[in-house]
Parts: C-alpha cells; sequence; structure tokens
C-alpha cells in the first residue's frame, strides 16, 4: 500500500539543507529548532532511513538524504506552485520595492523568490539606488517599500539590523598604504563624507580617486588597487576583501538597514513581503566579527 511523504517535514529538510543549519531553517520556517528538529526526526522514522548526518559539528545529510532532497524539491516546488496559482488568482499588480545596491544581496533575491511563489500574479519592481534618493521617492509615493542603510531610524521605520562599516580594498591589495590615501565613493553615497571626516579626525591625508555615481565603476577602481572603499561588514563584494590595516585606517561607525513601508494596511500583498524580508534578516543574523588587527570601534562623527 503506498504510503504518503509528509510536505511539512519535507520542507524543513529543504531548508534546513539551504540554510545550512536548523538555526537559521528555525527563523525562515518561523519555528522553534526544536519543531524542525522534531520534523526531521519524524521524517526519518516514517520512511525507516537515516537522513540527517549528525556526526559532525554542523547538521548535514547522508547520501539517501541528499537522494530525498532532490524529491523533496520537486513535490514542494509542485505544491507551491498549485497553491498560489489557485489561492492568489485574484491578486495582481505591482509593489515596487527600493533597496540600495550594496545590501541586495545576500537577503533581497530569496524574499523575491519565496514571494513569486505566493503570489505568482503580482510582480515586485526592484529599484536599486541610494538611500538618500530611495527616502525622496518614499515621500512622493512612488515606492511602496524601502530599505535604507542610515545612521539612525526615521519616523515610521523600524530597524532590522546594526552592523558596522570596514574598509576594503583589492585582493592582497596595497592601495590602503598611499598617502594621500585615494578614496573611491559614489557621489551620493551616504558613508562618504563620515569616512572623510574619520580620514581628518586621523589626521590622515586623503583624495578621491573617483567622482562617479556608477557603482561598476568604483568597484572597478577598487580591485584594481587603485584606491579603498567603504562596505556593510558581511556585504563585502565577492572580488573585494576587508583591508587588515593593522590600526593604519581609522574605525568606522556602525549602520541601521531600515524598513519603511507606505500604509501597511493598505495591501495585504505588501504585508506579507515585509514580513519576508524582517524573517529574513532574522535568520541571517549579524556576521560574525571579524576585526583587524588593532582596529577599534568608534561611533559616529558628529
Amino acid at each position: 500500500m503506498p504510503r504518503n511523504l509528509d510536505l511539512t517535514a519535507l520542507r524543513s529538510l529543504v531548508t534546513v539543507a539551504d540554510a545550512g543549519g536548523v538555526t537559521r531553517a528555525a527563523g525562515l520556517l518561523n519555528l522553534t529548532q526544536s519543531a524542525v528538529s522534531m520534523q526531521l526526526k519524524r521524517l526519518e522514522e516514517s520512511t525507516g532511513l537515516s537522513l540527517i548526518d549528525r556526526s559532525g559539528r554542523g547538521v548535514g545529510l547522508t547520501a539517501t538524504g541528499e537522494q530525498l532532497l532532490s524529491y523533496a524539491r520537486r513535490m514542494l516546488a509542485l505544491n507551491d506552485e498549485a497553491w498560489g496559482r489557485l489561492t492568489r488568482q485574484d491578486v495582481e499588480g505591482e509593489i515596487v520595492l527600493g533597496v540600495p545596491h550594496d545590501i541586495v544581496y545576500p537577503a533581497i533575491p530569496g524574499v523575491l523568490q519565496r514571494f513569486a511563489v505566493e503570489y505568482p500574479r503580482l510582480r515586485v519592481n526592484l529599484l536599486s539606488s541610494f538611500t538618500m534618493k530611495l527616502r525622496e521617492e518614499f515621500q512622493r509615493g512612488e515606492v511602496d517599500v524601502i530599505l535604507t542603510t542610515e545612521d539612525h531610524v526615521g519616523p515610521g521605520g523600524e530597524t532590522l539590523a546594526t552592523r558596522p562599516l570596514v574598509w576594503v580594498g583589492a585582493p592582497g591589495g596595497q592601495a590602503w598604504r598611499s598617502r594621500p590615501l585615494r578614496l573611491a565613493f559614489e557621489s551620493s553615497c551616504i558613508f562618504r563624507a563620515g569616512a572623510q571626516r574619520a580620514l581628518d579626525r586621523a589626521g590622515l591625508p586623503w583624495e578621491m580617486a573617483v567622482e562617479s555615481n556608477s557603482s561598476r565603476t568604483v568597484e572597478a577602481t577598487v580591485s584594481a588597487d587603485l584606491a579603498v572603499h567603504v562596505v556593510i561588514e558581511g556585504n563585502e563584494p565577492p572580488h573585494l576583501e576587508r583591508i587588515d590595516h593593522g590600526g593604519a585606517l581609522p574605525g568606522l561607525w556602525s549602520v541601521h538597514v531600515n524598513l519603511y513601508a507606505r500604509d501597511p494596511a493598505r495591501s495585504p500583498a505588501q504585508a506579507d513581503l515585509v514580513d519576508l524580508i524582517r524573517k529574513e534578516y532574522r535568520s541571517i543574523g549579524l556576521p560574525r566579527p571579524r576585526p583587524a588587527l588593532g582596529e577599534m570601534a568608534r561611533s559616529h562623527p558628529a
């Protein structure tokens, strides 16, 4: 007699595999860690198979678990597609989501993917720009939901994470040793003036190597080891690395990743999008600190 696999338990299996552990998976599923662990255990008991490799420090899958994972992905995809199309047929339109380019990854792609499953006929228009421009467009009603990187949170906003800024340069680069220090920032970058003031307070001469509003231009200049830049820790582009300057550059401040949503009660779909963003940031958490030798945390310059 055929037996049925528990889709809820399969979803936990897939989420644990994708998230790399039970803790983050629990945040994504909005469940407790014990509930996720129990679902995995029941899946093993119902199949009579060993699916989870618990011999190491983390949680991995056995060869059988990896095989089931492939089936689980297809089963859940079909289930979610059917559910979405049958229950969200009447929800159409567009939500404009504004996100600074430097924090699009790692959170936003997963949010967009899950939202598309729940609302297949509703389009999310992702707008990538600078915080100041996004705030202006939000105030004019041109954007429905925005994320920002700011020193403080404004009226009507909520802080999703607080993260430090770090100096970045080319892998193995030496541009950070030059004096005057060559900087690469977009003209509208909200971190630009603060970094310059931090250097002034430390008595370090600097000059601008780039005058552009193109993030590609800035990243190309820095990756060529012609200048240095400042980013939020944990959001370093893959072709740049945090500078281990040993205290030769001044410590930087921490910024808030804030969320602002227009008329929360206006659209249940928008409320669901906001909730997905919150859950994603809770699941990501704060990056592990990687202090450069001798670097000391300082508050933001007044």
